[in-house]
């Protein structure tokens, strides 16, 4: 019974999301493991419904989506209320849904993070200006840090990016060539191994071993970083009734004064609390979602 539960849930809810009729509060994430995300998910869902009786909601529910399209697409129909997600991918949905930030997310005390570039120290690459002509990993096509970001940071500093076919591909005269290592320590190996002449990641990441092996550090080099921007961000559609979004804000904040939300909170990625969006966050979200912008039309 519970399986039937569960992938209804993932795959095929009917109910419409959150309105003072429907009564039910649709929660949304974008994943490639929906199973293991349902179980990070709905223990929070499950503390805040409660909380949000007064506007109406008596129902939680979750729907996932395969990528941030199909979530845009959700997110127009009114099909999901809430999403949780990282910077980047919070400001395509923005852009393509019209989804509104409502707070920033605190996952293992960290609310803000950075991206590194970095190289082999034997490479000759000593800042982000010699990056023309080189090849550079980035982590994947949906990763704020390890695309997004240093992407729309090279491209604000005047740099065209070319997509290679692999790591023997030669970026044309100029430009910076990159591909995708699928994950942070490939991408630590490819700089070590030579595969290619730069790679990027968080400054969380970096600092990992699991990531960036001891082995490796010694002979690696910071060679640029970005401006600190949001670790995650909760959104909700464009036209969720201000009651519940309302409602929700304020349940959201002061879950991690309740000691009943510690464990639902944690079992959320992480997460040890939400915050307002400062002028500060605010304004590097607009950064970021105009980088996004422009990979979009100019890059890929």
């Amino acid at each position: 019974m519970r399986l039937a539960c569960l992938l209804l849930a993932l795959i095929a809810p009917s109910a419409r999301a959150a309105d003072p009729s429907s009564g039910v509060l649709v929660l949304g994430r974008i994943s490639d493991d929906p199973a293991a995300h349902y179980e990070q998910l709905k223990p929070l869902l499950d503390y805040v419904v409660p909380r949000m009786a007064e506007v109406g909601i008596r129902e939680g529910r979750i729907l996932m989506a395969r990528d941030p399209q199909q979530m845009a697409s959700y997110m127009r129909r009114g099909r999901v209320d809430w999403v949780t997600e990282t910077a980047g991918t919070a400001m395509m949905l923005e852009q393509r849904a019209g989804a509104r930030p409502l707070l920033l997310t605190e996952r293992d005390g960290v609310s803000h993070y950075h991206s590194i570039f970095f190289a082999r120290r034997d490479r000759g690459l000593a800042s982000l200006a010699d990056l023309r002509g080189r090849r550079i990993a980035f982590q994947r096509p949906s990763s704020t840090s390890a695309y997004y970001v240093p992407a729309g940071l090279l491209l604000d500093r005047g740099m065209s990016l070319e997509v290679l076919l692999s790591p023997d591909d030669q970026p044309s005269a100029g430009t910076v060539g990159y591909l995708f290592a699928r994950s942070e320590l490939n991408i630590a190996t490819w700089v070590h191994k030579g595969l290619v002449d730069a790679g990027v990641m968080s400054d969380l990441d970096w600092e990992n071993p699991a990531r960036v092996p001891s082995a490796f550090r010694r002979d690696l080099i910071v060679i640029g970083q970005t401006p600190d921007y949001p670790r995650a961000i909760e959104v909700v559609r464009r036209d969720l009734d201000a009651r519940i979004a309302a409602r929700l804000r304020e349940v959201l904040l002061q879950a991690s004064h309740d000691p009943s939300a510690r464990d639902a909170l944690l079992a959320f990625f992480g997460t040890t609390r939400f915050l307002p969006i400062d002028p500060a966050s605010s304004r590097a979200l607009s950064d970021i979602g105009h980088g996004v912008a422009r990979i979009k039309a100019d890059v890929e």
